[in-house]
């Protein structure tokens, strides 16, 4: 097809190595550069043929437009790009799942390895908070185990001193979460670990950490599923892009609960609660 050919030669003059099969379907497809999932682009050939294409790793994003008008696609073309981004979609769902054994497999054998933290850990100093299940690693980093629906170990997260944050390359993160105490009717939801800790302090209630606000509805709904009869409260930030506030609502809607908000706009439960022992 023209536009293909077109749009093709739009990704080279970019930079950008297109893949060997683009569908013109107006969907979402991400494709490999250099080995790696760094491309992606969107085009629709009906009408006049348009899209955009995207390398991550180099920063490039154009925008396309076709040179002339198409022909809208014919039954058997929409047959053939359908079948071809379900082969795509699986492929990238084995690749998904490589990666995620992978780092589930990392995540036990550096969890199995890293001693008890202690209280005299930077970053819980400044929290205020103590460590309760985390462990350090050998740089002095905060270990967060990190469970999936079936409450097995899938991903770790690493906080430093400073309290940088990041997770195993790989590892599984959507509604996956981390845990502090034991079951109990109440059980409260929100973001960050310290923010975790510091609602489990106040309030003694299972305090589950969905690790950031994106995440917070698919854990909901996670923790609905394995405890359908118990009350659940998000406990959300009070961003001040209202990111935070938002994101704990629609949780809150997702799986019947409530939700609450801090006072104070930039202020999580950790800065609200501490700020009170001042």
């Amino acid at each position: 097809m023209i536009a293909i050919d077109q749009f093709k030669n739009a990704m080279l003059d970019a930079g950008v190595p297109p893949p060997e099969v683009i569908i013109g379907d107006g969907q979402l497809h991400r494709f490999k550069i250099d080995g790696k999932l760094n491309g992606a682009y969107v085009i629709h050939t009906d009408g006049r043929a348009a899209g955009y294409f995207q390398d991550f790793k180099q920063g490039i994003k154009e925008r396309w437009k076709s040179d002339g008008k198409f022909q809208p696609l014919s039954t058997a073309q929409r047959r053939a790009f359908a079948s071809e981004r379900q082969r795509q979609e699986v492929e990238r769902q084995v690749e998904e799942s490589a990666k995620h054994h992978a780092a589930a497999d990392k995540a036990r054998y550096i969890w199995s390895r890293s001693p008890p933290a202690t209280i005299e850990h930077p970053y819980l100093n400044k929290k205020r908070v103590i460590p309760h299940d985390l462990r350090i690693s050998r740089s002095n980093t905060l270990v967060v185990p990190i469970y999936d629906e079936t409450k097995t170990l899938v991903n770790l997260q690493f906080i430093s001193e400073t309290g940088g944050k990041m997770f195993l390359s790989g590892g599984k993160k959507k509604a996956c979460f981390a845990v502090i105490g034991n079951v109990s009717h109440v059980i409260q939801i929100c973001e960050g670990w310290s923010t975790g800790a510091t609602l489990y302090a106040s309030t003694g209630k299972f305090t589950v950490i969905a690790l950031d606000a994106g995440n917070l509805v698919a854990v909901a709904i996670v923790i609905r599923k394995l405890y359908p009869d118990s009350q659940i409260i998000i406990c959300g930030d009070n961003d001040v892009s209202g990111t935070g506030q938002k994101a704990a609502k629609k949780a809150a809607l997702a799986v019947a609960g409530q939700y609450i908000l801090p006072a104070i706009v930039g202020y999580d439960w950790n800065d609200t609660l501490t700020m009170e022992l001042v």
